[in-house]
Formats: structure tokens, sequence, C-alpha cells
């Protein structure tokens, strides 16, 4: 997307408006989004070294499997979340890997959809923000739709090549096949 494009997105948030209120909503689940983060591998393996814990401390294989040839697949990972569904992250009111949060997060509660922009329920929604804080938000959402993409074009790739046992559990990243 060109300088257009990132102009005119950013005029779509400005004129939404958000400001974090830091009410944490979106990270213990209370919204109609739930918490479930969707992470790419390389989200997924920075947040593990940050934390000096394994990946399967971090995050879970997304919960919903497709069949391919009799396996059952799991196109990626999620952060973990705790038995009330909030993200393990999310301690004492405050993220713990905010620095290195994911894509998702930094730019909720806003993705886009091709071209589109959808907005999530949010009690920040409204709120004035500047044009530069508007822009950044757009640069966000802009680099998380290519890491998506690229991400969805490396699964796809790994899928074509992947030989796999019926009956076998996997995930299948960007990265490669991954038994569980």
């Amino acid at each position: 997307m060109g300088v257009t494009a990132l102009r005119a997105l950013a005029d779509k948030v400005l004129s939404i408006g958000f400001r974090c209120t830091r009410c944490g909503d979106c990270c213990r689940g209370l919204g109609n989004d739930g918490s479930l983060v969707m992470a790419g591998r390389d989200e997924v393996e920075r947040i593990s070294r940050m934390l000096g814990r394994p990946l399967q401390e971090v995050a879970e294989p997304y919960p919903e499997t497709v069949e391919i040839q009799g396996a059952r697949v799991r196109l990626g990972w999620a952060l973990l979340r705790d038995e009330a569904g909030a993200c393990r992250q999310y301690n004492g009111n405050r993220c713990s890997v905010y620095a290195d949060r994911p894509h998702l997060c930094r730019t909720y509660p806003f993705m886009l959809d091709g071209d589109r922009l959808i907005v999530s329920e949010c009690p920040g929604i409204g709120a004035p923000l500047t044009d530069e804080e508007a822009l950044a938000i757009a640069r966000d959402l802009l680099l998380r739709q290519g890491a998506e993409e690229e991400d969805a074009r490396e699964i796809q790739g790994r899928i074509a090549t992947a030989a796999l046992s019926s009956g076998a559990d996997v995930v299948i990243d960007s990265w490669g096949v991954t038994p569980l």
C-alpha cells in the first residue's frame, strides 16, 4: 500500500477515534471477540525467547482443526489462556509482553479485511487521537496485514509439500510441521 492508501486508512482511524483505556477487557476476554490471540510463529518464538520459556508455555495450537490427508491439522498458534479465558500474559492489570506483543494486540480494536477497516467493540472507541497516532495505527495495521498474508503463503506452501500420516495431529505454520 502506498502513501495515499496509508493516509486514507489513517483518516478512517482518525474519524473513528480511539484511545486505549487500559481496561484489559480485550486481554481478559470480556468483549464480544473473546481473548483468543492468534499469533504467527515468529511472534510466538520472540515472546518465548523474551520470557525464557519454551513455546508450549507461551502458546497453544490454534483450537480449530481441518483435515488434510487424513490428519488433524491446526493452522497456527494462539497465546495461552487461563481457565477463565484471559490471556496468560495479562498479569496484575498489565501485559507482561507489552513491548513484544503480537500484531493483533498492537492493532486492536482495529483490523483490516482486504481494504475494509473492521472495528471491534471497545470502551476506547470514539476518543480523540492525534494525526500522528492515527498514522501509527494505520502503519501497524498494514504491517499486520502484510505479516498475515506472508504467513498464509508460507503455510500454503508447507501444506502443499507436507507428507502427513492419517490420524496424525499436527500444527502447520510458516516454519513447518510440528507433531502434537
